[in-house]
């Protein structure tokens, strides 16, 4: 099946990409990424990975290189945070829009000015209206898996993934880590055979000028590969468990059995949630808790199944919309406007700029969600002034 080895974050990313066979990795090193293309270019300088390694001089230009590679066929992977995504952004959009499946990993660091290199999920939040699909991991274990199925999706609707994990509290932070046999791998994730390429002798135009009577058509047809990519995500999901014996979904219920109060998390955040929802069932309350995994595609049917008969929900965003409220709170109550029986959404934002958020905020959070009569969209937890 494999073996155990006890990774970071970060080398889980790598070894992800590993077995996947990436064939381009495009490398500018940010902290606290920094480590994951330096363990590929390791591989593939001791011929352990056959790939290109492309060293650039920006993100801006990762990015670029990933495209062209993508473009030609290639199974193509970068790696970045923070301000080196938000240098991406222009080329993001090209991504999506020329529809090439590349596979980025971003490790959650809080944007800049002040500079920090802490975790908040401020730098891909920014991006989610991009087109590319988002997908926010839990664990060492569930970063190793979703590379791999990132390229499995997006390979079939054509559309580039983004996986993101918390800085430090995933990136540096070792555990052990499952990591798979490569003829296992090989069989649920075969080579890229790209449809439409560059190639010499067949000459064809690929990002020309659309007018007004093209255009709407293609950014129709993206949505319509979002939609697309729901099932498909559950679907390689439940497979991936079939063969690898972890099932993997757009959202995962957590203790959700007749519980009339839930929190909503993301990231690691959820790992700490966990205790905290065990304890306080323990002590006779009513709670649940729902992870958010998949931000991109959004899965509105799965949400308001999850959460349409509860009675109160705590969102909990390790992030903000300046102006607006948590990203995370957003989408939940979005979801759930259309339902004629919903319940009440509390937004809770603690934890920006990698500030702890400790199981006793958490259980604050919850007995003060409890407690409200009125809703409140931004609560806030931990500020000091």
């Amino acid at each position: 099946m494999g073996k155990k080895m006890v990774l970071t974050g970060n080398h889980s990313v790598s070894y992800g990409a590993l077995l996947s066979r990436v064939e381009v990795i495009s490398a500018y090193p940010i902290t606290p990424q920094t480590q994951i293309v330096e363990l590929l270019s390791e591989f593939v300088a001791d011929k352990i990975l056959n790939a290109i390694f492309v060293n650039v001089e920006s993100e801006h230009s990762a990015m670029s290189a990933c495209i062209g590679a993508s473009a030609a066929g290639a199974r193509a992977f970068t790696a970045t945070s923070a301000q080196g995504l938000a240098l991406m952004h222009e080329m993001l959009h090209w991504a999506a829009g020329a529809r090439l499946p590349i596979v980025m990993a971003n490790v959650n660091r809080a944007m800049a000015p002040p500079w920090s290199v802490w975790t908040d999920q401020n730098d891909s939040l920014a991006q989610r209206d991009t087109g590319w699909m988002q997908i926010y991991c839990e664990s060492n274990q569930e970063v190793l898996d979703t590379v791999i199925q990132a390229y499995k999706v997006s390979e079939q609707v054509l559309l580039p993934t983004m996986l993101v994990l918390d800085a430090f509290v995933l990136s540096h932070t070792a555990e052990p880590v499952e990591v798979y046999d490569q003829e296992l791998v090989d069989e649920y994730l075969p080579p890229y055979e790209a449809k439409y390429r560059l190639e010499p002798g067949k000459p064809q135009a690929f990002g020309s000028l659309a007018d007004a009577r093209t255009y709407f058509e293609f950014r129709y047809k993206m949505q319509k590969a979002m939609e697309k990519a729901v099932g498909l995500i559950e679907k390689e999901g439940e497979l991936f468990g079939e063969m690898f014996g972890r099932k993997y979904g757009l959202v995962e219920e957590f203790m959700m059995d007749d519980a009339d109060y839930i929190l909503v998390t993301s990231g690691t955040i959820t790992s700490t949630a966990k205790v905290v929802v065990r304890e306080l069932q323990k002590e006779g309350e009513k709670v649940g808790l729902l992870k958010m995994r998949v931000l991109r595609p959004f899965p509105f049917e799965t949400v308001r199944k999850a959460l349409g008969d509860r009675k109160k929900v705590a969102v909990i965003d390790r992030n903000i919309s300046f102006g607006h409220h948590g990203v995370f709170y957003q989408e939940i109550k979005s979801a759930l406007y259309p339902l004629e029986k919903r319940p009440q959404v509390f937004g809770y934002i603690p934890g920006l700029g990698g500030r702890d958020v400790t199981p006793q905020d958490i259980r604050d959070m919850y007995f003060d969600m409890k407690k409200r009569e009125k809703v409140e969209e931004i609560i806030w937890k931990g500020v000091k002034l």
